[in-house]
């Protein structure tokens, strides 16, 4: 499923791999070896992070979008 969230993607030299963080929803983080494997990679995680979230009925952030601070 496709999930609103804000993404942000960079590259970690000390991982080399390219790098996604999912703000809104802590802890939320992949990794891959191209910018495309990472997003896909995070959409997966996102899903993970909800069914675990929704498992310990704890609080699902809505998507805002983009942050302020970002």
């Amino acid at each position: 499923m496709m999930h609103k969230y804000e993404r942000i993607l960079y590259w970690s030299e000390a991982d080399e791999k390219f790098i996604v963080e999912v703000p809104e929803l802590a802890g939320c983080i992949a990794d891959g070896n191209t910018a495309q494997d990472a997003l896909s990679n995070a959409e997966k995680i996102i899903d993970e992070w909800i069914e675990t979230a929704k498992a310990l009925n704890r609080e699902i952030p809505q998507p805002r979008g983009k942050l302020m601070f970002a």
